[in-house]
């Protein structure tokens, strides 16, 4: 790696920030549990999850060897109580973790590999195809399953000697997390131990998150709202996370009414929240013991808020990104969440925002621009690409790439993707807003609007439709829809009804995707 990461920090704040928070937790609560996994019904306190940290320290440090200062340790698993462990475990030894993406296929892990070189690939079983088709992007890459037997993670673990923390830089990366890839580019963000740390700090205040939470995680530890909201917040605040391999409705909803487990905080993506909803399983008295059901990563629909209000479940919204960790939040207050449907809420106290525009000033209240961002969560840049690095700062302030506004009460809105901003007739069109609208026809499922060339207009929105199981809706019909709630240049030029709409694990929709299978679309209409 050429470029580098560290720097900023003082001698002071590195001592102070050497150490992940298990270490301290287990010295003062070592008998609290800490992680429970549901999948095999293990427990650990924070006493014995130090333990297997040191030990997993000391396996990486032999294995590593001179090599270990800045090394990348990849992770091709779901999640389970070893990838927490491994995740500390690489901080605690001076490598970087890696998570990798299970959704992607060989095809597209390859790049990913060849960008971050890792040292050690550690993966489930379930992926070895994929593994073997990919042990060729380095030959010096060590490669370890997570399955049982001599050779498998849990048993090196569990032979090595426990290793104590190495002094780094609170500078430095301790995490690459990809990019979700909306543009079709991942890129790796660079996540420091200071950032790590600022990162859980802003969201346990937001999801006031504290020594007796309980969480429930299944959502992917290789996302920042896995790994940094949910598992580092809830750890470093000494409560207690509950760790699932997978979503499924039915096993979620019965984690969340186990009594006995108390879990009061949950994470979900939109699209999970609706799959909850909708499931024949679902009791608003499963959910009561909820603190908050916490919401991100793409929009929310008016209809699914005010369904949970009904039940008594404050579905609160949020705003984030790989980038910077949670940004905005709804305040958990049933009113807050009736009063400003749509919002993304206040900043996190310890970032800065401004809303910016096109000449560089910010704009006022009410008036759209981008939102750029600045404080110790924010990242310092992407691995091995220091031309989009310096694209995305200006002055100091990481550019989002997002259009927001904010508004009277001091709450924001985040209006669209800058990029997925399209004009139609030299009118700006935010494809959100057109989304919005169409979401609210009872027919329609999910929505997704994109900006297209248009000899007319310069550009026209094209909106991709999938029908809830059993309606019938027409083009006509969702067309008048839009007719009654959208300026005409506003309403879609062309509605196409698909069975999915292409999104990332965080649920945000890869509109790279559907351009280009609109523009095969059109070159095989002009062949014919």
């Amino acid at each position: 790696m050429t470029q580098s990461f560290s720097g900023m920090a003082s001698s002071a704040d590195c001592g102070l920030l050497k150490d992940d928070p298990i270490l301290y937790r287990a010295s003062i609560v070592p008998d609290r549990p800490a992680l429970f996994e549901i999948a095999t019904g293990r427990e650990l306190t924070y006493a014995e999850l130090d333990a297997r940290i040191a030990c997993c320290a000391g396996f990486l440090g032999d294995m590593l060897g001179a090599r270990r200062d800045g090394a990348r340790v990849a992770m091709l698993a779901r999640n389970s109580m070893d990838s927490i462990v491994l995740a500390f475990a690489c901080q605690r030894a001076g490598a970087i973790y890696v998570p990798l993406n299970w959704r992607l296929n060989a095809a597209e892990l390859r790049p990913i590999l060849a960008d971050c070189a890792p040292a050690l690939l550690v993966h489930d079983e379930e992926f070895s195809a994929a593994v073997a088709s990919l042990v060729d992007v380095d030959p010096e890459m060590t490669v370890i399953s997570t399955a049982g037997g001599p050779a498998g993670l849990a048993a090196l673990i569990e032979a090595s000697l426990p290793a104590a923390p190495v002094i780094a830089d609170a500078d430095g990366p301790c995490v690459l997390l990809y990019t979700s890839g909306t543009t079709g580019q991942p890129k790796g963000v660079v996540i420091t131990r200071r950032n790590a740390f600022f990162a859980a700090v802003n969201f346990s205040f937001v999801g006031e998150i504290g020594p007796g939470s309980v969480a429930l995680c299944d959502l992917p530890f290789f996302h920042t709202i896995g790994l940094i909201a949910v598992a580092r917040t809830t750890l470093m605040q000494g409560g207690t996370l509950v760790v699932s391999d997978r979503f499924t409705p039915a096993r979620t909803l019965a984690a969340l009414a186990d009594r006995q487990r108390a879990i009061s905080h949950y994470f979900a993506v939109p699209q999970i929240a609706l799959a909850l909803r909708n499931d024949p399983a679902y009791s608003a008295t499963a959910l009561s013991g909820l603190h908050a059901l916490f919401v991100g990563g793409a929009p929310l629909t008016q209809a699914l808020i005010e369904s949970y209000l009904d039940d008594g479940v404050a579905l609160v919204n949020g705003y984030g990104m790989s980038e910077a960790g949670t940004v905005l939040h709804v305040p958990i207050d049933r009113r807050a969440v009736q009063d400003n449907p749509g919002s993304v809420g206040l900043p996190a106290p310890l970032l800065d925002i401004r809303i910016v525009g096109d000449d560089g000033c910010d704009v006022g209240e009410d008036e759209i621009g981008e939102l750029w961002l600045r404080g110790p969560a924010v990242t310092p840049g992407y691995w091995n690409k220091p031309e989009e690095t310096a694209a995305a700062f200006t002055d100091g302030w990481y550019r989002t790439g997002d259009l927001g506004r904010r508004e009277t009460n001091g709450f924001y809105r985040i209006v669209d993707r800058l990029k997925d901003m399209y004009i139609s007739g030299g009118e700006n069109v935010y494809p959100a807003e057109v989304e919005a609208a169409l979401a609210s026809h009872p027919d329609i499922l999910d929505v997704a609007v994109v900006g297209m060339p248009d000899t007319r207009w310069g550009e026209c929105g094209v909106a991709y439709v999938v029908l809830r199981p059993g309606a019938a809706a027409t083009g006509d019909e969702i067309a008048g829809h839009c007719a009654a709630r959208l300026a005409a240049f506003k309403r879609p030029a062309r509605i196409l009804f698909v069975e999915t709409i292409p999104r990332t694990a965080s649920g945000k929709v890869q509109k790279h995707i559907l351009r280009q299978s609109h523009s095969d679309e059109t070159l095989q209409r002009q062949a014919l």
